[in-house]
């Protein structure tokens, strides 16, 4: 199943879930790509986004407006949906319309492969910039699992050798049981570097990442929107 939480309010770029893309709400025109992969639903705390996905014919779960983190919002969401422990739960963010089809099958394949092997799951994808403290390298060990993820440029380039950065995309699963878990973890670092994964780090659970290929990108800002209007229109 894909949860999609959508949040009305957003601080840098008001009620963005809401603006059109080929005349569609973005969370909805999000929602309707993820359904070509599997099962949605939109977790939000907005009755005008419940109605608007009802005419999509997009299942949505009203949820409470005060949640400080999407995750959470997908907690009470699969609570609503009294989903089974085992259930293996996709994350997708409202703001990521260009998520390709093709990755999304990838991930969903990935984790029922590994669903044995991880707490969480995430993807990443291999650039040459470390300079953008707004994009997220992760640290993979030899299993493929993130050791750390951090704004700042990790591994550190002592030698000036050229290195390939893992940027991490914030796309994310669990199961059901262990999203619970998750929100009920402590962290210090979370606070620290303002990277809610870091939570299941500090606390020594794994995440298991999958490497995708994409040109998908959030819409944080309107220079994101207008960004993303004209590869639409490209």
């Amino acid at each position: 199943m894909i949860i999609i939480p959508a949040r009305l309010k957003s601080s840098r770029f008001s009620e963005k879930i809401l603006v059109p893309i080929n005349g569609i709400p973005m969370c909805i025109y999000t929602a309707l790509n993820a359904s070509k992969v599997d099962e949605v639903v939109v977790a939000t705390d907005s009755e005008q986004v419940c109605e608007l996905a009802k005419e999509y014919n997009i299942k949505a779960v009203l949820t409470s407006q005060n949640h400080e983190s999407g995750t959470e919002r997908l907690a009470e969401c699969v609570d609503i949906l009294k989903l089974n422990d085992d259930e293996i739960i996709i994350n997708l963010q409202a703001d990521e319309p260009l998520f390709e089809e093709e990755n999304l099958i990838k991930f969903k394949e990935f984790c029922l492969r590994f669903k044995d092997e991880f707490f969480m799951a995430s993807c990443y994808t291999i650039k040459d910039n470390p300079s953008d403290e707004n994009t997220v390298k992760v640290v993979l060990d030899t299993k493929q699992n993130a050791i750390y993820f951090s704004r700042a440029a990790i591994p550190f380039d002592r030698d000036f050798k050229g290195v390939s950065y893992n940027h991490h995309l914030g796309i994310y699963a669990y199961t059901a049981k262990s999203l619970k878990e998750f929100i009920s973890l402590k962290s210090s670092l979370e606070h620290i570097e303002k990277l809610e994964q870091l939570r299941a780090i500090e606390n020594g659970k794994i995440i298991k990442m999958c490497e995708i290929n994409t040109k998908s990108f959030g819409i944080d800002t309107k220079a994101d929107y207008e960004r993303l209007l004209g590869v639409l229109n490209a």
